[in-house]
């Protein structure tokens, strides 16, 4: 099996746009945010090879999809192989990990009863609105790719856009967010319709884009259309057009009970708690079906340490998640590493909160998204090195908890696993 990778020739040019899509403005800083040496993110931006963790890393934290970009040569990206050796199940897994959403059937998805069953049922139904929200790493996308792939089987129309892979251009102002909206809807159901075509000056950006959805969009099939917006938080980002984005998708939901709007249904998913003003009759968040993904429990873990061929005993399940609760990537993580590089529980948990571990380049991310923020340098060491929960500012406690880092536990909060707290209680900034 191959043991790098390199970004195929024809999409070089637009990795390295994707830097300024995604507000990074050199290499360095790349390379300070993956933690991996400048030579590696050069080799990698001018598609010279670089190792399988390296080139996934990357990918990730650009927002790209790293299948679709790598060179394969005459090799079929891993996920795509089959294999009856026992030892594939387990390769595949990291690419699973790293790739962000866990790929339909795959057998490293566990269920979360009775959340499946519930979503199954909203989403057949008109005027239906789920609403999916956890941090980073919980299970979103995975959970909006098994609902939009159930409502293809019925024949409706899908589509799923994830404000990740839109350029920064596009937040410029509602109108141009919503022409992207209109046009990426209709470039996915391959329909010849261009919202700059069709907009009117006479009208506004709203007007605008709910007429060319209900003339262009929705009255093009019969069939029911499910529009899954993922990673919404970069709209929050940009408060001078997301009280009215949201107050748009409210009004849809509002009109979805009649006419051709009937044929809409939408998920929503996003990692933080909302923090920006919405009257309460013009947002999409308190209306629908509220999905919030909890870490795994004792069980889920189980079937999963199962899944990697791990003949574990009960303490030893105990023993992973004192260290990182029921988090589903940093189980999967570890579970992965003990199996493919054959090394016991303890030697893991020993290196696990340090930089040499496979958390390293997850921990570092952390690290330097919170020294984006002075404001929560101090916080963070408060928190972690509390021994009980702490009571912070309610938008403090608001970030750390829509980054992971923390639970809250009434009107306090802690941190969300052991892990965290010893990597991140002695961090000075540099």
């Amino acid at each position: 099996m191959t043991r790098s990778l390199k970004i195929r020739g024809a999409y070089i040019a637009d990795i390295k746009l994707s830097l300024k899509r995604n507000g990074i403005p050199n290499q360095k800083a790349l390379a300070a945010e993956v933690g991996l040496a400048i030579s590696t993110v050069n080799n990698f931006l001018n598609g010279k090879p670089v190792d399988y963790a390296s080139f996934t890393s990357i990918c990730e934290c650009l927002h790209v999809d790293w299948q679709d970009k790598a060179d394969w040569g005459d090799e079929l990206p891993i996920t795509q192989q089959k294999s009856s050796d026992p030892e594939f199940t387990v390769a595949t897994n990291l690419f699973e990990m790293t790739s962000g959403a866990v790929p339909l059937h795959s057998p490293f998805y566990v269920t979360r009863p009775p959340i499946e069953d519930r979503c199954t049922a909203a989403i057949l139904q008109p005027h239906s609105l789920i609403r999916i929200k956890s941090p980073h790493h919980m299970g979103k996308t995975s959970l909006m790719d098994r609902i939009l792939d159930l409502a293809a089987q019925q024949s409706y129309r899908t589509v799923k856009i994830n404000f990740q892979s839109a350029d920064e251009a596009v937040f410029a102002d509602l109108d141009a967010l919503l022409r992207w909206v209109c046009n990426k809807v209709s470039w996915k159901l391959q329909l010849s319709c261009i919202a700059n075509d069709y907009w009117s000056e006479i009208f506004g950006s709203k007007d605008n884009c709910t007429a060319f959805f209900e003339e262009q969009i929705l009255s093009t099939a019969d069939t029911p259309l499910i529009l899954g917006l993922d990673d919404v938080d970069r709209v929050f980002e940009h408060p001078h057009i997301a009280a009215d984005f949201f107050g748009l998708l409210r009004a849809w939901y509002e009109e979805s009970g009649m006419g051709e709007w009937a044929k809409l249904r939408i998920i929503i998913a996003h990692s933080t708690e909302i923090y920006i003003p919405l009257h309460s009759d013009e947002s999409p968040f308190n209306v629908g079906l509220p999905i919030e993904l909890s870490e795994f429990t004792c069980e889920q873990v189980q079937i999963l340490v199962a899944r990697h061929q791990l003949a574990w005993n009960p303490e030893q399940l105990i023993q992973l998640m004192a260290m990182v609760g029921g988090h589903p990537y940093l189980i999967s993580l570890a579970l992965h590493h003990i199996h493919q590089y054959q090394i016991s529980l303890p030697e893991f948990l020993t290196i696990a909160p340090t930089e040499a571990a496979p958390y390293g380049n997850h921990l570092r991310s952390l690290w330097n998204r919170i020294k984006q923020q002075p404001a929560l340098l101090e916080s963070i060491q408060t928190l972690m090195q509390a021994n009980t929960p702490v009571e912070m500012e309610p938008e403090t406690s608001f970030q750390l908890c829509s980054m992971g880092l923390a639970v809250r536990q009434g009107n306090q909060i802690a941190p969300r696993c052991n892990l965290y707290r010893l990597y991140f209680s002695n961090r000075r900034s540099i």
